[in-house]
């Protein structure tokens, strides 16, 4: 299971896994943008992001939100996550994607919440939590 999502009143809020810190990251911008389309996003365009944190948590939500800004200064939407690499709190990322516009998005994501928000290993495997406000 990559993602599940968990009962909220009033946002959406998930669970991402990995075996990594990297799958987890990666697991996490796909239930991100599986909450506002659930169908098969076609792969035409790649980007390169990057993103710091002070900690994991800081470094996830920093992460999410540089592709929420590709998603609402581009209409990037994402597909896949090709790569992540995490080093010292940094990590860098090539996604690929396809312009919104050609998709019926269900949910307006407006923001990620540091909310109930961790990123923590558990037994052999990583779990992220995140609340997104819509």
């Amino acid at each position: 299971m990559r993602f599940k999502f968990l009962e909220h009143t009033a946002d959406i809020k998930f669970q991402a896994f990995g075996k990594n810190l990297e799958e987890v990251f990666k697991n996490s911008a796909l239930a991100m943008f599986n909450a506002m389309f659930s169908g098969k996003v076609k792969e035409k365009i790649r980007k390169k992001i990057t993103a710091e944190g002070k900690d994991n948590e800081s470094l996830l939500y920093n992460f999410l939100e540089e592709l929420l800004v590709l998603f609402d200064s581009e209409g990037f939407f994402l597909s896949k996550v090709i790569k992540v690499k995490i080093k010292k709190r940094k990590i860098e990322a090539e996604v690929i994607g396809d312009y919104a516009e050609n998709y019926k998005i269900h949910v307006d994501v407006k923001a990620i919440t540091y909310n109930d928000m961790f990123v923590t290993k558990i037994g052999n495997k990583f779990v992220a939590q995140v609340v997104l406000d819509v």
